[in-house]
């Protein structure tokens, strides 16, 4: 692929899921995506890229959230693909029923889905349920990550190594309250808002206990399209073993997208 051809391409912004910050896409999936000749732009939401660890970041909500990304989208002077992971693809989803003039496409990486998240709920309930209960009963969400081992387990597949593990879970942070009760019925994303035309891919990974295959699925159809599976991948797919390939696909989704704009002119 030409460099040349992905500057001509839409911009790309990526937004990162609940726990995480901008580091999550800047440790290596945004420079791959600069080498392959892309414009990206990465942005920490309110009230995190902070201090790693238990500090309260208080009580963002979904639409705050939304607000900074529709914000971002707006001072781009060229289309944008938003690509959002997890409580970031919940995100985008909010911000495709605004319908930005500048949104060219929408990527949902491993997303919460249109019905909320209250399969995580039940997926913790079955595996940590003291652990959820304390998460609720101090509103502290970090709780539920607090060791590196509970990270990789909600995050990785089995196969990536300690090291990286570690150095992915040392910039965790907490995670706002009101955000999770958005996601799970307060301000639940509603699909039919959204522009049918609007060139979406919905991908997740095949080991991922946070948003398993069937409820990826379940987010593509929601939207009119196929979602694409990763086999071997968990949840952080930008970070996890396989992220080549992702971006790579990554890539060519955006310059279909950036085909599709210019075939309108």
């Amino acid at each position: 692929m030409r460099p040349e051809a992905a500057a001509e391409a839409p911009s790309i912004l990526l937004v990162h899921g609940a726990w995480h910050g901008a580091w999550c896409w800047e440790r290596q999936f945004a420079p791959r995506l600069r080498e392959l000749g892309h414009q990206v732009q990465t942005l920490d939401l309110p009230k995190h890229g902070g201090t790693p660890g238990p500090q309260s970041i208080g009580f963002p909500s979904i639409r705050e959230y939304a607000d900074a990304v529709e914000a971002a989208v707006e001072r781009s002077p060229r289309p944008v693909v938003v690509a959002g992971h997890s409580m970031g693809g919940f995100t985008v989803q909010k911000l495709m029923e605004r319908r930005p003039k500048n949104l060219a496409g929408a990527v949902l990486v491993a997303a919460a889905p249109p019905q909320g998240v209250i399969n995580v709920v039940l997926h913790l309930l079955r595996t940590r349920p003291l652990a959820l209960l304390r998460s609720v009963a101090g509103l502290d969400l970090y709780y539920l990550v607090r060791d590196p081992a509970f990270a990789h387990a909600l995050f990785y597949s089995a196969g990536l190594d300690a090291k990286a593990v570690q150095e992915y879970w040392k910039p965790l942070t907490n995670e706002s309250f009101r955000a999770f009760l958005d996601m799970i019925f307060l301000d639940l994303p509603k699909p039919r808002l959204a522009d049918p035309a609007l060139p979406k891919w919905v991908i997740g990974g095949e080991l991922d206990v946070i948003f398993p295959p069937n409820i990826v699925h379940g987010t593509a159809k929601a939207y009119g399209v196929e979602a694409r599976m990763y086999s071997g991948m968990a949840h952080n797919l930008m970070l996890d073993n396989g992220w080549e390939q992702v971006a790579s696909e990554f890539s060519d989704f955006v310059l279909q997208v950036g085909r599709g704009l210019a075939a309108k002119r």
